[in-house]
């Protein structure tokens, strides 16, 4: 039995539709079951409530071999650490109690870093609480996510730009969530690995936002710039969005870290992942844009 978490989110619907085409047995904790589709709800045991909830974590992890582990955003909130280890506290206790041999939990490269690395330093504190327990844990670990520019899609469409808190000619890892998903889905099905580990997940890129600007721009056949935003200025905007002051300056705190290379040990050694910023822009960016 595998138990996803979040599976709705940009991650975990990937893993969970290369899961349910095999013989595996799937179970899903979500909140809101119908926006599962009704194919998926047919082919999958589903615990309808929140994975920060004890009683829910006890009910979906009773029988489970593995676990995907994700902690959904909430840029409400005034306490991202808190909202970590609230949420994966539960889990540890019941991932203890009821006997479950593997998880898999989605984090961040850069843990070694040892300074603030704003909501970055949230997912470090979670690896650390997982792997207390003693579980066998494969901790997924990634830079700056391709699909973040989607939320900048309409300004791309309309305006040519996008806005980023890092600097133009610091080079960004960068990394497609087709990829983490991929590399999540094999290490669920394979029951023979033991221990704690991390698994870095990078694309073969590491690219300017410069750069980056300049592959949209091959894309979708049309000029697109990058506009580097100061610190207070990028908060400031985060925040007009509706996010918290916490989550906007966490969000501002993890660019100055990119900005200071926290990928850059982990992500010298690291094997690269089939999905180019080229490819992603094709596939993904593309089709949001036009």
């Amino acid at each position: 039995m595998i138990v996803i978490t979040a599976p709705t989110g940009r991650i975990g619907h990937q893993v969970l539709e290369s899961l349910t085409g095999g013989t595996e047995a799937i179970r899903v904790i979500a909140r809101d079951p119908d926006r599962l589709s009704a194919q998926i709800r047919d082919r999958v045991e589903v615990v309808q409530g929140s994975h920060n909830d004890p009683a829910v974590l006890t009910k979906a992890f009773t029988g489970a071999d593995a676990v995907l582990w994700l902690v959904p955003p909430n840029p409400s909130t005034d306490d991202p650490m808190e909202h970590y280890l609230g949420f994966t506290r539960p889990a540890c206790e019941a991932a203890t109690a009821q006997g479950v041999q593997r998880i898999v939990g989605v984090s961040s490269l850069g843990a070694d870093y040892g300074e603030d690395a704003g909501l970055l330093t949230p997912a470090f504190a979670m690896d650390d609480l997982i792997e207390r327990t003693g579980v066998a844990y494969r901790s997924l670990r990634m830079p700056f996510f391709m699909e973040n520019l989607l939320a900048q899609a309409e300004t791309i469409k309309h305006q040519g730009t996008f806005f980023l808190a890092n600097a133009t000619d610091r080079p960004l890892h960068l990394v497609a969530t087709q990829d983490i998903a991929t590399t999540a889905t094999r290490l669920l099905l394979d029951n023979t690995w033991t221990g704690q580990d991390s698994v870095p997940v990078l694309s073969p890129d590491a690219l300017t936002p410069t750069q980056m600007a300049r592959t949209i721009s091959e894309t979708l056949g049309k000029p697109v710039t990058f506009q580097q935003a100061g610190m207070a200025d990028y908060k400031a905007h985060m925040m007009r969005y509706g996010m918290s002051d916490a989550w906007a300056q966490g969000l501002a705190d993890m660019a100055r870290a990119q900005n200071n290379g926290i990928y850059e040990a982990e992500a010298a050694s690291a094997t690269p992942s089939p999905t180019t910023f080229l490819h992603w822009c094709h596939d993904v960016l593309a089709p949001a844009v036009r």
